[in-house]
C-alpha cells in the first residue's frame, strides 16, 4: 500500500507543476538574467517587469497572456519578470501564478542593487513597475 500513497503523492507533485505551468527560475543578479534571457537570434522578446503587489501589473497580466498565446508558433517570446520579494516567494508568489495559471514565462529577479542595473535595462528607466521592453536581436 505504501508504493501507492507514494504515486498518489508524486501524481499530485506533478498535477501542481504543471498547473503552475513551469518552474520559477530564479536569478540573483540582473547580468544572469540578461545573460540567461538575452539571446542574439531572430527572436523578439516581450520582457515585463511586474510584482504581484503591483495592481497596475496585475492588471496587464491577461493582456500579456493574451499576447503570448495568440503568438504561439511565431518568433516572439514573452517573459514576465517578477520583482517580487524572495521572502514571499512559496507564501504569496507561487499561489498567486498557480491560481492564474500562466503561461508566459515567470522568472525573479532577486538583484536589489537596482541603481546598477536599471541603466542596464534602458537608460531613462526609474524603476517604476510595470515596465516593458521589447528586445530584437541586439536592439
Amino acid at each position: 500500500m505504501k508504493p501507492l500513497k507514494f504515486l498518489v503523492f508524486v501524481f499530485s507533485f506533478l498535477t501542481v507543476s504543471h498547473v503552475q505551468g513551469q518552474e520559477l527560475r530564479q536569478f540573483s543578479t540582473f547580468d544572469d538574467l540578461r545573460s540567461s534571457l538575452f539571446l542574439k537570434n531572430d527572436t523578439t522578446y516581450v520582457i515585463n517587469f511586474w510584482a504581484s503587489w503591483c495592481k497596475p501589473c496585475v492588471n496587464e497580466l491577461p493582456f500579456f497572456e493574451n499576447f503570448n498565446t495568440s503568438n504561439q508558433g511565431q518568433k516572439i517570446k514573452v517573459i514576465l519578470v517578477s520583482l517580487d520579494f524572495k521572502k514571499q516567494i512559496e507564501s504569496h508568489l507561487k499561489p498567486f501564478l498557480k491560481k492564474r495559471n500562466l503561461t508566459s514565462e515567470v522568472v525573479l529577479l532577486n538583484d536589489k542593487s537596482y541603481d546598477q542595473w536599471l541603466s542596464k535595462v534602458d537608460k531613462g528607466w526609474a524603476g517604476s513597475i510595470p515596465a516593458t521592453l521589447l528586445i530584437h536581436g541586439n536592439r
